[in-house]
């Protein structure tokens, strides 16, 4: 069956699943296959729930007329994303990054909405499999489209790219994350630069924090560029305080305002810039544009804000890299206040895993704290005299039964080290 052909039936039924969990009455089944599963052995199960069709790659689970086969299941996924894309006339914005991309991406669309029908990647929902299903949710009413790309080795944002086929680009930053499937800082550099690669060949623009200099580098060819940052740059912006939540002056050509966010973390600064340009870019008012960012509550352990008792918490435990661990505690160290670090273990750091976590103990070790507690075998062998535990579930039953009253808290950590456990007992 060609893509024309398929894109025939996705049209008459536009909602596809990939998880019969979640499949219903006329949904498009893809059978994909895993390294611990094989999505074929799911056709019935899926015609059962009523999926329209089911798309498979193995001929023995040809069970009626309802079952397209294909050569490969997942390469028909991506190649139908793109057939979509490319009847679909609107700005497609994808973005990229080590650290705070997908609050970024909320934080654009968000604003965005107050003008456009606005699509945008759910969660993180940001790989092989999320960017197509992104793009196949979006209906002919969109206006606006923002993709985020995840990635951690080379060639997965120029294999993105090719189904997003974007024209609009934002490489957030550039930081320690996925080192071990990079491989170093310029691996990273590398490939998240792949996004820059594929608007330079192809005459797209770029929205570029002026204050990160190795981004004009990565940039050099790219002509269309829209500026944010805290200096030369058209969208300016700087913090108007250091309270816990972030509040920033901005700059743009038109206007001056203040935004007062519900976000924490001076790290966060970058996140909000970037939405006033593209805001201001496709013609949002200042007006909608601070009503926007100031009515965003993060979730979801991103940089969220959470009072407990007389504690109060900094929650931003989704992700954790040596980068983001570092502005963290640096925002953190500025508070006033009984103040408590609680970090977990980063993930994927490869034969740097030792080096990053005695280099980050160190750096934390420069101010002073009311308490500290490491969680992952991680930071075993340099966990010192601090209250250590292997898991977090460990390290939930000390905090239950030593509570800490009327205390600032930073929760911090990688997915995999799930900090959150620690807040549900407190």
């Amino acid at each position: 069956m060609t893509t024309q052909q398929l894109y025939d039936i996705y049209l008459q039924y536009p909602s596809v699943q990939t998880d019969t969990r979640k499949t219903k009455k006329d949904d498009l089944f893809f059978a994909l296959k895993g390294p611990t599963f094989n999505g074929n052995t799911f056709a019935q199960q899926a015609l059962d729930l009523g999926a329209s069709f089911v798309i498979i790659d193995d001929a023995n689970y040809v069970l009626n007329e309802k079952c397209i086969l294909v050569e490969d299941v997942l390469s028909s996924l991506q190649q139908l994303a793109r057939y979509h894309r490319q009847q679909l006339q609107i700005p497609f914005i994808a973005i990229t990054g080590s650290n705070g991309k997908t609050t970024s991406k909320e934080l654009m669309a968000a604003v965005l909405k107050q003008k456009f029908v606005t699509y945008a990647t759910e969660g993180n929902l940001n790989n092989h499999i999320g960017v197509p299903l992104t793009i196949l949710k979006i209906r002919n009413d969109a206006q606006m489209a923002i993709i985020e790309m995840g990635a951690n080795h080379q060639k997965e944002i120029a294999a993105y790219c090719e189904i997003a086929l974007p024209d609009y680009a934002v490489i957030n930053n550039c930081g320690k994350a996925h080192i071990e499937g990079f491989g170093g800082i310029e691996g990273v550099r590398k490939g998240k630069g792949e996004l820059y690669d594929f608007i330079r060949a192809n005459g797209g623009n770029i929205f570029i924090n002026t204050d990160l200099d190795y981004l004009d580098e990565m940039a050099k060819g790219i002509n269309n560029r829209i500026t944010y940052g805290t200096q030369n740059a058209t969208y300016s912006g700087v913090l108007s305080s250091e309270e816990m939540l972030l509040n920033v002056a901005v700059h743009t050509p038109s206007e001056n305002f203040q935004i007062r966010t519900n976000l924490v973390g001076t790290y966060n600064l970058p996140n909000v810039l970037l939405a006033v340009a593209v805001g201001s870019h496709f013609g949002v008012s200042n007006q909608h544009i601070k009503a926007a960012i100031e009515g965003y509550m993060p979730d979801n352990s991103r940089s969220q804000f959470v009072t407990k008792g007389s504690n109060k918490i900094i929650l931003d435990a989704y992700n954790a890299n040596p980068t983001s661990m570092r502005a963290a505690i640096a925002n953190f160290s500025k508070l006033h206040g009984k103040k408590a670090i609680w970090l977990g273990a980063m993930k994927e750091m490869g034969e740097d895993e030792v080096k990053e976590h005695q280099e980050l103990i160190e750096y934390f070790e420069q101010w002073y704290w009311d308490d500290v507690i490491l969680v992952g075998q991680e930071f075993e062998p340099h966990k010192g005299g601090y209250n250590w535990f292997s898991n977090s579930e460990l390290a939930a039953k000390y905090v239950e039964q030593n509570k800490p009253h009327e205390a600032l808290i930073l929760i911090k950590g990688s997915r995999g080290s799930k900090m959150e456990k620690l807040l549900e007992v407190l």
